[in-house]
């Protein structure tokens, strides 16, 4: 059996088993993992890039956080600075 890409479907449960919206792409007799996820409105048919932006959050950070990150990560002197801090 080739390895398959993941996929991300929409199945309705009616009481005894998971019956997918659609037809999938699965080789008939094969074991595989499936993780449960509620699907809201919100979530059908996103992208996984309109996941990352849901889930993503935003951290306050100095101004120079990304040219100075190994100062504030490990304490490295800055390198923008003549004089340590």
């Amino acid at each position: 059996m080739a390895q398959k890409e993941p996929q991300t479907i929409i199945a309705v449960y009616d009481g005894q088993v998971l019956r997918p919206e659609g037809p999938l792409d699965l080789d008939v007799n094969a074991r595989y993992r499936v993780t449960i996820t509620p699907a809201t409105e919100e979530t059908e048919g996103d992208t996984l890039w309109d996941y990352l932006q849901r889930i993503a959050g935003t951290v306050e950070m100095p101004p120079d956080w990304s040219a100075e990150h190994d100062h504030y990560l490990y304490g490295a002197p800055k390198r923008g600075s003549e004089t340590e801090e």
